[in-house]
């Protein structure tokens, strides 16, 4: 049916749906690209490392270092732990709560746009399916309107309707997909920053 059809040709056989999921796909995409570069950046240095030089420097007797440790690391528990030291020589209360903010603020950070990609994946196959109802009605009604149609007509209007539905399908699955990777990837950033802010906490303990 579809042979030697073109792209755009497919794509018009969908109707205005098809455009919807075609635009659906790209933010999708470029959502899940920019994600992975903004992933990649925050996660280049080694928690571990960075836990030892802040205990060394916090050992030292010396805020400064630590703050200055903190802050030359790209990763969000070193912004966690940065907040922290801003508050260093006042109670732990103040201490935990200043970086409990900030690990909010770097979730939302790491969440942004995510919502969307997660909102494609729900509803991609719902837009395919409209398109497919709408599809069949068009095609009934202009077999209405011809007056004649055999069963070979309603077959070749519906299986162009269809093409909505896979187009639904093809758009939906890689975005629950990327969804579930940033899902993932977010807990996994939220357990490094409970985890820093708690090893800070202790560090100053052991001074």
């Amino acid at each position: 049916m579809f042979e030697g059809k073109t792209f755009l040709d497919i794509l018009h056989l969908g109707g205005s749906t098809m455009y919807v999921l075609l635009l659906c796909s790209l933010v999708s995409i470029t959502i899940f690209l920019e994600r992975m570069f903004y992933y990649r950046k925050q996660s280049r240095a080694d928690r571990r490392d960075f836990i030892a030089r802040l205990g060394d420097a916090i050992a030292a007797k010396n805020p400064e270092k630590a703050k200055e440790i903190a802050k030359e690391t790209q990763a969000p528990w070193a912004r966690v732990v940065e907040a922290g030291l801003n508050e260093y020589g006042r109670s732990e209360k103040l201490m935990n709560g200043a970086m409990e903010r900030k690990i909010i603020d770097e979730t939302r950070n790491l969440e942004r746009f995510t919502g969307i990609v997660g909102t494609i994946g729900n509803i991609g196959v719902y837009i395919g399916l409209l398109g497919t109802v709408l599809g069949i009605v068009r095609a009934f009604h202009d077999i209405a309107a011809a007056g004649s149609g055999g069963i070979s007509t309603v077959i070749d209007g519906v299986a162009e309707a269809l093409v909505c539905t896979a187009a639904g399908l093809f758009v939906a699955i890689p975005a629950v997909i990327f969804f579930n990777y940033f899902t993932r990837r977010v807990e996994f950033f939220s357990d490094d920053m409970q985890a820093c802010a708690s090893e800070l906490l202790c560090l100053l303990e052991e001074k």
